[in-house]
């Protein structure tokens, strides 16, 4: 299943003909995987001590989607899904699947500005939501911006600033006045639901639109990509071939279930095999990951770069049995090298692989394999995944020869429908021919694997050299006491750009500003050499472990324009 083999010196590839594509819908799938593994574990929510077998879980899942046929939703209609990682959120996935309703993932880092934007932008009829996570309480910022909730029925709600919100379902068991409660909602539903059901998943194509992923573009207000039921269940399904997945495995899952990487590379990876989906908790922490890989006799492990790197890195790393391990994703963000190397050999992830795309793509578009060499496993994304044709083009939409950069290009099933109610930035991102504009910059070799080199955006031009961030990252991740690094251009007079460096260094590690640059004079060139060197204890980080480069670009200006740095 390697694909065509390129042999004209463009950088174009598609990926392979198998495994063929699925055309069923989500609640085929999920049907068929009850039948064939009823007693087998389906989901494991160890901080809400759930522990359900497919057939369990399936019956939870009814039980919820009979219960919101009961309050009224169609098919085609949105509804929001707000929550930390929680049992709720899988089996509200999984009953909207069911009865045809889009799901609008919300991402639960959001306040009330962005909330009502994503409300709105999508036209949700339905939330569902947690009471609180950390130091967000949800119930409070909907009823801050729905004071009407306060007086009205429960699933009438009338408000001016969410004019198409009707019903507001929380979580939890305290009584809210204006909302209905998730367990009481799934006893709604009778026999005349159940036949609606049927009725209802009878009439859904593979093709229907049903699921919203708000992406945090660096720039402007989130859009909403919407994804049909045949893009994210196909590319969960490849991704579990790829991890050679079968019911046998037990995959934990630390990332949040509000993006693809949760939400498909995780939980429709494991029900396209029959495969248990095991949380660890409602947010990431190392201790809770290893502990569930322990107990529960993980075989899989997902993560990005920076939660791998705290794995690793944590004091009590030894003393847990990891033996069980042999595969799992690691995608987000570029992978340091030296990161990949420990994970294979200190984790037994002896099949890891790299997956990358973005949430236009279903998510993924690129992986590696398992019985790829190791250097093209710790120095690629891979290359196309099976149907996607990837291209790389320079400016005038040229493909490139081998070997040279340019904007990543994706076509074929994995592409988004286009961005929620807004053709014009779908046409900037998905072109008439149907390729995905990715924005990230990329080489491809003779074989069709893909090394991603930074962002079009993320370059830094100074004094007329380009300099991507990526590779001076790459090299500062070298030195024993930096735990990550991370590069950004900051706005010169004389150059038009210079070089930022933001360093983390590991527990219990110094280093001044001044061992960190000789360090850099003595090893690369001296332009790419950071001007401005910054310690800090974290980096600003989107809910999924993305780095907001735009914001420490904002703190860095501030700084510089009030002559808080000297350099």
């Amino acid at each position: 299943g390697q694909g065509m083999k390129n042999t004209t010196n463009s950088s174009y590839f598609k990926g392979s003909e198998t495994p063929a594509l699925i055309d069923e819908t989500i609640g085929q799938r999920l049907a068929k995987t009850v039948e064939k593994f009823p007693q087998r574990d389906a989901l494991i929510v160890r901080h809400q001590d759930i522990h359900w077998t497919y057939t369990e879980y399936a019956e939870q899942i009814e039980k919820l989607a009979t219960g919101l046929l009961a309050l009224g939703i169609e098919p085609g209609e949105r509804v929001g899904i707000w929550a930390p990682n929680c049992y709720e959120w899988c089996v509200t996935q999984f009953a909207t699947a069911r009865i045809g309703a889009i799901l609008v993932n919300v991402n639960p880092a959001y306040r009330v500005f962005e909330l009502e934007y994503a409300l709105n932008k999508s036209g949700c009829k339905a939330i569902i939501t947690a009471e609180s996570f950390k130091s967000s309480r949800y119930v409070e910022m909907l009823q801050e911006l729905a004071p009407e909730l306060a007086h009205c029925e429960p699933g009438r709600l009338e408000s001016k600033t969410l004019p198409h919100l009707e019903t507001v379902i929380r979580m939890g068991d305290v009584k809210t006045p204006g909302m209905l409660n998730y367990t009481d909602v799934r006893e709604l539903g009778g026999e005349t639901e159940k036949a609606k059901l049927a009725e209802v998943e009878a009439g859904l194509s593979p093709r229907d639109v049903i699921n919203i992923q708000f992406t945090s573009g660096t720039t402007g207000a989130p859009k909403g990509a919407a994804l049909t039921h045949h893009n994210i269940l196909n590319n969960g399904n490849q991704v579990a071939r790829g991890m050679r997945f079968s019911e046998q495995d037990r995959l934990v899952i630390p990332v949040p279930m509000y993006h693809c990487f949760g939400m498909v590379l995780g939980k429709l990876a494991c029900i396209s095999t029959g495969a248990a989906a095991i949380f660890p908790g409602d947010a990431f922490d190392p201790i809770q990951v290893l502990e569930a890989v322990q107990a529960e006799r993980a075989t899989a492990l997902h993560g990005v770069p920076t939660m791998f790197i705290a794995e690793l890195e944590h004091p009590e790393f030894d003393r847990f049995d990891l033996s069980t391990l042999r595969t799992g994703i690691m995608a987000g963000a570029p992978c340091p090298v030296e990161v990949m190397k420990k994970v294979i050999n200190r984790m037994n992830m002896a099949e890891v692989l790299i997956a990358y795309g973005q949430t236009e793509c279903s998510p993924v578009n690129h992986m590696t394999l398992a019985d790829d060499p190791i250097e093209k496993r710790v120095e690629s994304v891979g290359h196309a995944v099976p149907h996607i044709e990837v291209k790389i083009i320079d400016e005038d939409g040229e493909i490139v020869p081998i070997g040279e950069r340019g904007d990543i290009c994706s076509r074929g099933y994995a592409v988004m429908e286009g961005y929620w109610g807004d053709p014009e930035r779908t046409a900037e991102t998905v072109d008439e021919d149907g390729w995905l504009h990715s924005g990230d910059l990329g080489v491809m070799d003779e074989e069709g694997y893909v090394q991603v080199v930074g962002r079009l955006k993320d370059m830094i031009i100074r004094g007329g050299e380009n300099i991507y961030p990526r590779e001076i990252e790459e090299f500062l991740f070298t030195h024993p006491k930096i735990q990550d690094a991370k590069i950004i251009g900051v706005p010169d007079e004389k150059f038009g750009e210079e070089v930022c460096a933001w360093v983390q260094l590991k527990e219990g590690e110094t280093l001044s500003e001044e061992e960190i640059r000789a360090f850099c004079k003595k090893n690369i060139a001296y332009f790419k050499v950071p001007r401005y060197v910054r310690l800090v204890k974290e980096f600003p980080m989107t809910v999924t472990g993305k780095i907001q480069k735009f914001k420490m670009r904002e703190v860095m200006m501030q700084e510089l324009e009030s002559g808080a740095v000297f350099s």
